[in-house]
Order: structure tokens, then C-alpha cells, then sequence
């Protein structure tokens, strides 16, 4: 193996711990700022981190018809891409219920206020997550404004695969499990453009 190579395995190897430690203080922040929005006490397991192709986070999510709630937001500034924050419908409803105070098993269709409880809860974990990375990096991030889909699995991956397929074939996956009584999921995407990664790797003295 050249030393190149070598150079790249290190890299990639420091720089999934640098991502694990942003999936980390992010999560923590998340759930932090979730328990406050709630007047809860949230507890969060340490969260899964991994960066992987584009095209194999649906299998580490669940079953593709399955239907799941995904918040969806650009990223900005000095790093340019794509994150999401997806839930199953069983958590989504009872983050929403908790938000609403409404009886914890209620489960009709979300309206337009549950929607935008939803995008609020998005923006909550977006911003931690982007404080973290951006703290870590001391670049400016910004994420916009978020929009709320309801579909399967597979429909919902298939977006980011598509618009960042081609940029970038690296994602950061960071799987969440939080929870009072009643234990949440969530899994969050970060998708940067080649040129971003690059950013990332470089602003932390990672680049070649």
C-alpha cells in the first residue's frame, strides 16, 4: 500500500472520529433542547454514528415501504448540502402529542399545527447538530428553512440520493434513541457537497 493510501485511511479513520464526536455534543444538545421544549426529563443513549454511501442508508433504517415523518433543510454558508431528521410515525405522534398535550395515544392524521410542531422540532435538532460541527470546525453553517414530508421510507431516501448522489457519495448517518417513559427513534442525515467535505476535512487539519 502506497502511503497515500496510507494517508487516506488515517484521514478517513480521524476524521469518523472527529463526526462521532459531532454526532455526540449534537445529540446531546438535541435532546437537551427537546426536554426544555417539553418540561421533561429526557434521557439519550449514546447515539450510532457512520459515514456511509448515499445509497445504503435505507437498508440501516428499516423496511423501504415502511411510512416514517422526515424533516428535510438545506445547509448553507460555508458548507453547502443536505440534512434530514426521519422518525417513525409512532415517535413522531408522540413527540407531537407531548408538544400539543394531548392524550399520549392519540394518532389521528397530523394537521397543519402538528406539521408545524414538527418543523420546530427540526429546527431544534438542526441547529444542534450544525452548532457542533460548526463549533468543531469554526465555520459558518446555516441551515434553511425546513420543510415536513410524510411517506415511505424508500420515497423519502430517494430525494437526497438523487440530488446529492452525484456531489458527494458520503453521508453522515447518526441514529438517536431518546426518551421519557417512552422510548423515541430519530436518525439524522448530513449529506455535504464534495467541496464542503473537503471544507470539513481541511478545517480540521485533515486534508492531504
Amino acid at each position: 500500500m502506497s502511503d497515500t493510501h496510507k494517508s487516506l485511511d488515517e484521514i478517513n479513520e480521524m476524521y469518523i472520529d472527529v463526526l462521532k464526536e459531532i454526532g455526540n455534543i449534537g445529540a446531546g444538545n438535541a435532546t437537551t433542547a427537546i426536554a426544555n421544549m417539553l418540561n421533561l426529563k429526557i434521557d439519550m443513549s449514546v447515539p450510532q454514528v457512520e459515514l456511509m454511501p448515499v445509497e445504503k442508508i435505507g437498508s440501516c433504517i428499516g423496511a423501504e415501504d415502511e411510512v416514517i415523518v422526515g424533516i428535510m433543510l438545506g445547509v448553507e454558508l460555508d458548507i453547502e448540502g443536505s440534512m434530514m431528521f426521519l422518525m417513525d410515525m409512532r415517535s413522531a405522534h408522540h413527540l407531537v402529542n407531548q408538544l400539543m398535550m394531548r392524550d399520549y395515544n392519540y394518532a389521528e392524521d397530523f394537521d397543519e399545527m402538528d406539521l408545524s410542531a414538527l418543523k420546530e422540532v427540526g429546527n431544534i435538532i438542526a441547529g444542534s447538530y450544525l452548532s457542533a460541527l460548526s463549533g468543531l470546525t469554526n465555520l459558518s453553517i446555516s441551515p434553511t428553512v425546513p420543510f415536513v414530508t410524510i411517506d415511505m421510507a424508500a420515497a423519502i431516501l430517494s430525494v437526497p440520493a438523487v440530488m446529492f448522489g452525484m456531489m458527494g457519495d458520503k453521508a453522515l448517518l447518526i441514529k438517536t434513541e431518546f426518551g421519557d417513559d417512552f422510548e423515541m427513534n430519530g436518525f439524522f442525515i448530513l449529506m455535504p457537497e464534495e467541496e464542503s467535505y473537503e471544507k470539513i476535512l481541511s478545517s480540521l487539519g485533515l486534508s492531504l
